[in-house]
């Protein structure tokens, strides 16, 4: 298979899909490495580096995507890149389709095979190709979170750690998944007070079991919510339903009673976002201030660190497009419930159910 790695054209989008090692390892197997002149420049990877590992460099993100029958990318097509899509071409990235209606309906206006890294789900409904993107989004949330607070930023002026005699941050975790998990540590790891809320208690049972004393653990209902709102000088969104569109628990009322100059950092914004008063923004502008309290919204967190984040990224995603590679969508997803699990569109058609939901279609997939 001719396997294309375009250049990442998301606002401020470092990341590159494939590392070198990634692309000997597609050598190895008999497919095609074909990678966009300066793909890896923002990561740390040189031009050089892909040719020495097997790859070959192409002037043109258009001759990318034109030549390739699987694309590997990071961020889902933007609209500048809907015109490469295709009938047939596979491409494997982060969708997040229910959040996106628009690059939904030209992924099937066009028959593309869509398979989000999102919904790759193993046996125990955990997400191992969403997994290390939310760890380092999980971590990052706490830092920029501590940058919203400072003054200049709008922030109430509340240093995480607090200092001898005077309290620490309160810091209030919503979804107690990876990211979520990640946001914690790193939290009480800087001194701040923690708590972390979801709605199933054995996980609330496993999160209070590894973190200990230095995080609270609270069952999450609309009271329990509004409380920790209320307290909070940092609140980390952090709730995912696989496929669909995250769930809006935080109104805008709610954040109104949030303390002046408090911040909400949302990291389920790529899924729509956890609060009625979030929406999108990039790292040129990044937040922004409703209701008296700081939001970040950013769409692709783990860009700021792009060596970290694409080394973690492709750790993870190489085996299931190396799988895909070598048999094809349909033998690779009868093999692989996971692969199974991933694929978003075939053929003009909506695969997986949770998406299919949120745009409000039939679910078909072609193994049925």
């Amino acid at each position: 298979m001719i396997v294309g790695v375009p250049t990442e054209i998301k606002a401020d989008e470092r990341r590159v899909s494939m590392t070198p090692t990634g692309a000997a390892a597609f050598r190895s197997h008999g497919h095609r490495v074909l990678v966009q002149r300066g793909a890896g420049v923002a990561t740390g990877f040189s031009d050089r580096d892909y040719r020495r590992a097997g790859a070959s460099v192409v002037a043109s993100a258009a001759e990318v995507w034109r030549r390739a029958e699987m694309i590997l990318k990071v961020k889902e097509p933007q609209p500048a890149e809907y015109r490469f899509l295709r009938p047939g071409l596979i491409l494997f990235t982060y969708l997040h389709l229910a959040a996106d209606r628009r690059l939904a309906h030209e992924m099937l206006a066009r028959r593309v095979t869509g398979l989000g890294y999102e919904t790759v789900e193993l046996e125990d409904a955990s997400l191992p190709l969403l997994a290390p993107m939310s760890e380092v989004a999980g971590r990052i949330a706490i830092q920029v979170g501590a940058w919203c607070l400072e003054a200049r930023n709008g922030g109430r002026g509340v240093l995480l750690s607090g200092a001898p005699g005077v309290r620490p941050a309160k810091v209030a975790v919503v979804g107690g998944g990876i990211a979520g998990l990640n946001a914690c540590r790193v939290a009480a790891g800087v001194g701040a007070e923690v708590a972390i809320m979801d709605i199933n208690p054995i996980r609330l049972r496993y999160l209070n079991d590894i973190l200990g004393a230095r995080v609270m653990t609270v069952m999450s209902n609309r009271a329990t919510l509004l409380e920790e709102l209320r307290s909070a000088d940092l609140v980390i969104g952090s709730v995912l339903v696989p496929g669909a569109r995250a769930p809006r628990l935080i109104t805008a009322a709610m954040v109104s009673r949030m303390k002046p100059g408090a911040v909400l950092v949302d990291l389920s914004i790529d899924q729509g976002g956890i609060s009625e008063t979030s929406r999108p923004t990039t790292h040129a502008k990044p937040i922004y201030v409703r209701n008296g309290v700081v939001h970040y919204c950013v769409t692709n967190m783990p860009a700021m660190v792009p060596h970290t984040s694409t080394y973690a990224l492709t750790n993870a995603t190489t085996h299931y497009a190396l799988e895909i590679a070598d048999h094809g969508v349909l033998e690779a997803g009868a093999r692989n419930k996971a692969i199974r699990s991933g694929l978003n569109t075939y053929d003009g058609h909506v695969a997986h159910p949770a998406v299919a939901g949120a745009l409000r279609a039939k679910p078909h997939s072609p193994w049925e």
